[in-house]
């Protein structure tokens, strides 16, 4: 018994220093591997994984009307799809930040206009030219309807060369189409201020008083009259 006791410590203790030795020597292999194995995970999941692209802003442009009052320009643009924005206020002329008091004094040169922000995906300049044209009394050289005087005068501000091809080529095609010349202008765009807050958006904040203004100033029956019923 006791050589077979004597025997089976030593087999134990061989068994010991054996698995001791297979610990040291796997145990760092496999740590690697799983390290590896992980660090490949994580790499083909930071392939897969896509950055999100940012939106674009919409490419946004604008155009410069003037068509008399300013309120009823506004209303009438605004009621274009693709129109984004539409802004009263004054331009053509050479005092610097006119007043409304000032522009109507018909001293300081500028007109009564709008600028209007359009999408070019929804609506085109030309599409936006329909709408000037048919909002305007295109023979009246002394200003638009009830209001007379060099403020109050139709005209279009072209921003760059395409618009002022466009606008020249409507202007022709009108002036072909009605076989007399045209009291309409198309002026050289020149810097753009805003007009008083009260000012913009009027036909919203006061609907009753712009109704009355609208229909009293005969806008709507002057332009059936020549442009027939839209």
């Amino acid at each position: 018994m006791g050589k077979f006791k004597t025997l089976r410590i030593s087999l134990l203790s061989m068994v010991a220093a054996f698995a001791a030795i297979l610990l040291v020597t796997i145990s760092p292999v496999s740590n690697s591997l799983q390290a590896a194995t992980t660090a490949s995970l994580l790499s083909g999941s930071a392939n897969k994984a896509t950055t999100p692209k940012k939106a674009s802003a919409p490419k946004y442009e604008t155009a410069i009307f003037a068509m008399g009052c300013f309120w009823c320009a506004e209303s009438d643009f605004e009621k274009v799809p693709g129109v984004i924005k539409v802004v009263s206020g004054y331009t053509g002329g050479d005092t610097k930040n006119p007043s409304y008091e000032e522009v109507v004094t018909e001293t300081t040169g500028h007109y009564e206009a709008i600028t209007v922000t359009y999408d070019p995906k929804k609506v085109r300049y030309g599409q936006l030219l329909k709408t000037f044209w048919a909002n305007v009394d295109p023979f009246d050289d002394r200003g638009q309807f009830c209001d007379k005087g060099s403020s109050y005068r139709a005209a279009i501000f072209p921003l760059n060369a395409k618009q002022n091809v466009a606008a020249k080529a409507s202007r022709d095609y009108l002036v072909n189409f009605f076989k007399r010349d045209l009291a309409t202008q198309i002026v050289a765009s020149s810097k753009f201020y805003p007009a008083e807050e009260y000012h913009q958006d009027y036909y919203k904040k006061n609907p009753v008083r712009y109704k009355l203004y609208r229909n009293g100033c005969g806008r709507d029956n002057r332009l059936k009259a020549i442009w027939g019923s839209k």
